[in-house]
């Protein structure tokens, strides 16, 4: 998400190289350029023309200290106003009213109401421990309501059963009686969508958001609707008391426009951002953390969280006693690693987390980052016998062969995997002997940046 936007800001920025300081006539090709690479993110309009005229009273203006280059002056208030766009702090939902709490998920068909439904259900019993209960009002989509049933099993809430012969108000006063009786903390409800906006589902939805008394109401949109989900979203406004917006689909969006324009037009916080299909792939929407990534500064804070939450800590453990030693790895310890990128999103998530120096093209790493590969390599390893897999030097060119024709895939991708965990152990070796720490006084300044010794 946001990569075209963040490449193009970051190349703006970088023009200003060579320039005393920050003047009207300076800045004004680039700001041209940001115009367009907003345009060309799909932002709203009206939207850019407020950045960029926000942008411009600031550059021109005296707030930044006068030992920056002009280029880091622009980034500073690049990082100020997109925080300021997104709505300056994180908005968790407000779960302090009487049980059940009732969050009621509105947007079009094809948004992904009935997965975000499932995937709000998954985060709040992990992370607040919540008992959850599921339900949905869209009689007119039978599959619907059967995979909101397979999704509540799936991460472990409650479902209220419901069919195409009720009506969407009666639905709702059985689910918050059932709730009620099953003393389910949450109630989540999976409204009806259209493929565009009608008066009829207008009319269903807010009857529906009346009979339930939604503490939270919260407009589903899809990050690659473009101009398309912020006519929704003003329509859904309209005719809703939005609490919030969810953004659903942005790991498959480079552009990130729809975040935002929809904050900007609605005025209600983003909340959540869905970025992955599987079920715990819902973050928290922080707006200082989310400006930072957009412009190339990274996340680290989400990415500790994402660690602590995903990481089994006794292998991490296991592993660090044997860096420590300089001695014991071996394959298993490498698929764990493996296993753990991938049930963190893959090397595309985390390379958007991680901050990356300025000429440096995320969209470039992310290509040379296949989850593919990781799974390739996974299978290589799963044909290995235990015994092969604790002393790799022991794999001569039969067993190569073997081990590719179980994996499915060539002896060449056998020698890859091979030769990368031959340098990944004689790395370790050197770690355990302190070459760490010799590498590190390598570097310009002689070690870690002050921030993360």
């Amino acid at each position: 998400m946001f990569d075209n936007l963040s490449s193009r800001l970051s190349e703006a920025a970088r023009n200003l190289s060579g320039q005393g300081r920050l003047t009207e006539n300076n800045i004004k090709d680039t700001l041209r350029q940001v115009r367009l690479a907003l345009l060309e993110a799909d932002v709203a309009l009206p939207v850019v023309k407020a950045f960029i005229e926000r942008v411009r009273e600031r550059a021109l203006g005296e707030e930044v200290g006068k030992s920056l280059t002009p280029g880091q002056q622009l980034v500073k208030i690049f990082h100020a106003e997109l925080v300021a766009l997104f709505g300056n702090e994180h908005a968790p939902l407000d779960l302090r009213a009487q049980p059940p709490v009732v969050v009621l998920l509105a947007g079009l068909q094809g948004a992904g109401k009935t997965t975000t439904a499932a995937k709000l259900a998954r985060r709040l019993i992990d992370k607040d421990k919540k008992r959850v209960m599921l339900v949905s009002t869209d009689v007119y989509r039978p599959a619907a309501i059967l995979q909101l049933e397979t999704l509540a099993g799936e991460v472990g809430a409650l479902h209220c059963a419901s069919s195409v012969d009720d009506k969407p108000v009666e639905i709702v006063d059985r689910a918050i009686g059932e709730a009620k009786r099953s003393h389910a903390d949450v109630l989540i409800i999976d409204t009806a969508g259209r493929l565009h906006v009608d008066d009829a589902m207008m009319t269903e939805v807010a009857a529906v958001h009346a009979h339930s008394g939604a503490s939270e109401t919260l407009f589903v949109v899809d990050s690659m609707a473009g101009q398309d989900a912020v006519n929704a979203a003003t329509a859904f406004d309209r005719h809703l008391p939005l609490t919030g917006v969810i953004l659903t689909k942005a790991d498959g969006d480079a552009k990130g426009g729809v975040a935002l324009s929809v904050r900007e037009v609605t005025g209600k916080p983003i909340r959540y951002v869905g970025v992955g299909e599987k079920v715990d792939a819902l973050e928290a929407f922080h707006p200082e953390r989310m400006a930072s990534r957009i412009l190339g500064m990274g996340d680290v804070l989400s990415l500790v969280e994402e660690i602590e939450s995903k990481v089994s800590k006794d292998k991490a453990e296991k592993l660090a006693r044997k860096v420590k030693k300089g001695r014991g790895f071996d394959m298993t310890d490498l698929r764990d690693q493996l296993e753990q990128m991938i049930n963190m999103g893959g090397m595309g998530a985390l390379l958007d987390k991680m901050p990356l120096p300025g000429r440096i093209d995320p969209a470039a790493l992310k290509q040379g980052a296949d989850e593919n590969q990781l799974k390739r390599q996974i299978a290589i390893i799963n044909s290995m016998t235990p015994a092969e897999r604790r002393f790799p030097k022991t794999i001569n060119g039969s067993r190569r062969k073997r081990i590719a024709a179980g994996s499915g895939l060539q002896v060449q991708d056998v020698n890859r995997l091979l030769k990368q965990f031959t340098q990944m152990e004689k790395m370790m070796k050197k770690m355990a002997r302190g070459g760490m720490k010799k590498m590190l006084r390598g570097m310009p300044g002689g070690g870690m940046p002050p921030g993360l010794r």
